[in-house]
């Protein structure tokens, strides 16, 4: 069976795409929450967003750099502001 796509309104999933079953016939489904594009390009609501390889390259190279805030024993104090 096909992916089919659908937007949540109200409790209610109303789907994009005609469904291709007999009415009153009774389905089951896992949801699952599809992350959208919010780019002025991207005016549909049900586009995917799509990931360059490229971009996340560099998401990783922001992640995996060390950040130097200057204390050495933060880990050891993490529990002083505690009352």
């Amino acid at each position: 069976m096909e992916t089919v796509r659908g937007i949540v309104d109200h409790n209610t999933i109303r789907l994009v795409t005609p469904l291709a079953l007999p009415e009153g016939c009774e389905i089951e489904f896992e949801p699952r929450l599809v992350v959208v594009a919010s780019t002025p390009e991207s005016t549909s609501p049900t586009e995917p967003l799509q990931f360059s390889e490229q971009g996340l390259r560099q998401v990783y190279a922001i992640l995996s750099e060390r950040y130097d805030s200057g204390f050495s024993d933060t880990a050891a104090r993490h529990n002083e502001h505690q009352p």
